[in-house]
């Protein structure tokens, strides 16, 4: 389970640490980071697949990520930095990402380049508990026996040690912080329009994580019943949608969803499902996935849905958070209360108008985790 992350120099979040517990509820006013927060969490993620500097690049580059606010970002006087880590389960990582020192003709030299990583065990960092270390293009990991060993291989800037070293010797660490990222899930691409590719029959097969798109959303549900859990999806689509149920529609050869409804004739198909219905069968499918998330971020699961189909929401919420952990951000009310009256770690951020990004209750650095970033 992560428990700290920390981010620096992204946006609005100069230099914010949190603490995350097994379900972690984010709310705040418009402007207050939370958007940052939610982006931040991806490009972290984007470390374990050696995609961070290309989802910095979508994003503007570099230099429309950092801190554009009144005040100076932290760090050294003229230094460009975005830092982002986090640690919990007794591993930790930080990567520290960069403008290049010397530009050239390239057509890439603004890409920003990673300037160190490191990767730790044993809870916060310390200088022993160091396992892999990457400066600029030179690595160098701690041995079985504690001593340190230059890796012989040489870094290009946009390479991550968490993508590109497989198991260096004596830092298995840096296969485990790859698996963590990889395990982190976000579900915010699955459109609910009438081409949204959730709403057409497709090809299924045992899906046991929903994709990106949600083009598999009938065979994820599908495989939710295969696995044991019609009783969780009958109740949940019950919850939200009194006396209804699923049915998946295999006669065709293709995979079709379609909902059961009182009163009504014959099944509702996909194609015919208001955007709200669909949007919360996609939090179903990604809720009650077979393969929990280490992971698992929603941004604003209420966008869409009908004010009461908080409660059921949340509930679905708290299913999971029992098999995996769950971080929401919100700007329901009626979500994070529910949340936060069955024990959800609630994080308040406050800023905007020029603020760096703040923690409400939080009223000096002791009060934050303990977290220390790596010397670049």
């Amino acid at each position: 389970m992560i428990r700290t992350l920390a981010v620096s120099g992204y946006r609005s979040l100069v230099d914010l640490t949190l603490e995350l517990g097994r379900l972690t509820v984010v709310t705040g006013p418009n402007g207050s980071g939370k958007s940052s927060l939610y982006r931040a969490l991806r490009l972290l993620a984007a470390c374990g697949s050696g995609q961070v500097v290309g989802a910095l690049a979508r994003e503007g580059g570099l230099g429309s990520a950092l801190w554009a606010g009144s005040s100076r970002a932290p760090g050294p006087q003229g230094r460009v930095a975005l830092r982002l880590g986090f640690e919990g389960d007794g591993l930790g990582y930080a990567v520290d990402l960069g403008l290049p020192q010397l530009p050239g003709s390239s057509p890439f030299a603004l890409d920003p380049e990673i300037k160190s990583e490191t990767v730790w065990s044993g809870g916060p960092l310390r200088a022993g508990s160091v396992q892999a270390q990457r400066k600029g293009p030179h690595l160098r990991v701690r041995d079985a026996e504690g001593s340190w060993r230059d890796d012989p291989r040489t870094l290009a800037t946009y390479e991550s040690i968490i993508d590109e070293v497989a198991d260096p010797d004596g830092a298995p660490e840096v296969g485990l912080v790859r698996r963590t990222l990889r395990g982190w899930r976000f579900h915010d691409d699955v459109r609910t329009d009438a081409a949204s590719p959730a709403r057409r029959p497709h090809v299924g097969t045992r899906t046991q994580v929903l994709g990106h798109d949600g083009a598999d959303l009938a065979a994820a549900l599908a495989t939710i019943v295969d696995a044991g859990g019609s009783d969780l999806l009958d109740a949940a689509v019950d919850d939200a949608f009194p006396g209804s149920r699923l049915r998946i529609d295999t006669s065709t050869g293709l995979f079709a969803l379609t909902l059961v409804q009182p009163g009504l004739r014959r099944p509702v198909t996909a194609a015919e499902l208001s955007d709200g219905t669909l949007r919360y069968l996609v939090h179903v499918a990604a809720l009650l996935s077979v393969r929990p998330a280490g992971l698992l971020v929603l941004d604003e699961p209420e966008t869409g849905l009908h004010p009461d189909l908080a409660a059921p929401l949340g509930r679905l919420v708290l299913r999971a958070s029992e098999r995996g952990q769950v971080l929401v951000v919100t700007h329901s009310r009626a979500l994070a209360s529910a949340l936060s009256d069955e024990g959800a770690t609630h994080v308040g951020l406050v800023g905007g108008g020029g603020s760096a990004t703040g923690i409400v209750g939080r009223e000096g650095p002791l009060d934050a985790p303990a977290w220390t970033w790596p010397v670049r």
